[in-house]
């Protein structure tokens, strides 16, 4: 049996999956395996890099830093400014590689982790999917969060990358390709919130894009080979203000999400054994 952790991509949202991650470790759910995306790339390689229950309380001192808030939560004179700039980014990806660097060393490389990890990031020049999973470490999860338009592409070996949510943003396929019999999905929540018609502007890109994102990740649910144990954690539901345009800055929310979201995977896997047990 081969345990992949699959995690998806989502901003701040991400919090969640600290909280799936906590539930799981405390059950003793290990993975052999870490697929991420985005947010997920970060929370991968925390948890590739010390697959324990004391990653957690790491990861949420990093939710909680400094190094964190600053990442999209500069003073908006100074994002325009930057944008005015360099005409393609409003944040600087300082804070985020900041935040990386602190979770798994300057010089880290994937080979230095205690389990395989793999991220997700899409091609520039290529417009293409492209897996990191070798060599340095940083650059790999840097560009496979660099968000379009928040932050400068990345570039590595003279292509350059962006956000991996674009291309693949709960990379589910990825996992079961490289081997997984047993998959725990860490998704945000969104795949689990209805979508309606745009009812103004900002929402049109959200809705498309969301339309983009869950299209792949249910046509990949649906073609899980049978001999896969899929379980896709709930995230214990949302705040009101996540609909709104700038809910991608903000952090006071980050230990209401986990807290929710490690209740309702706990619950999850409290029936996952109940049932195993009275089968």
């Amino acid at each position: 049996m081969t345990v992949a952790f699959v995690l998806g991509g989502g901003g701040v949202r991400g919090a969640v999956e600290v909280g799936m991650l906590r539930a799981l470790l405390e059950r003793e759910v290990m993975p052999d395996l870490v697929v991420g995306t985005s947010i997920g790339a970060i929370n991968g390689c925390a948890i590739a890099a010390n697959p324990t229950i004391s990653v957690v309380e790491r990861l949420e001192r990093a939710w909680a830093s400094p190094e964190a808030g600053a990442v999209y939560g500069e003073w908006w004179p100074r994002q325009l400014r930057r944008l005015a700039r360099s005409r393609t980014h409003l944040n600087d990806p300082a804070p985020l590689r900041a935040l990386i660097e602190d979770m798994v060393g300057e010089g880290a490389r994937f080979e230095d982790l205690q389990v395989p990890l793999a991220v997700c990031a899409a091609s520039i020049e290529r417009a293409a999917e492209t897996w990191f999973d070798t060599g340095p470490l940083v650059d790999a999860v840097l560009a496979s969060c660099s968000v379009p338009a928040a932050l400068p592409p990345v570039e590595i070996g003279g292509e350059h990358y962006i956000d991996g949510g674009v291309v693949n943003s709960i990379p589910l396929s990825e996992a079961i390709r490289r081997g997984a019999t047993t998959v725990y999905v860490l998704q945000v929540g969104r795949i689990e919130e209805p979508l309606k018609p745009p009812a103004k502007p900002s929402d049109v890109a959200k809705v498309a894009f969301e339309i983009s994102r869950r299209h792949r990740f249910f046509r990949d649910r649906d073609a899980v080979p049978e001999h896969v144990d899929l379980h896709v954690l709930p995230y214990g539901g949302g705040h009101p203000d996540d609909a709104k345009l700038t809910s991608y800055r903000k952090m006071d929310q980050t230990h209401a999400r986990i807290e929710r979201a490690y209740d309702a995977t706990r619950d999850y896997l409290d029936q996952v054994c109940a049932g195993r047990a009275g089968a």
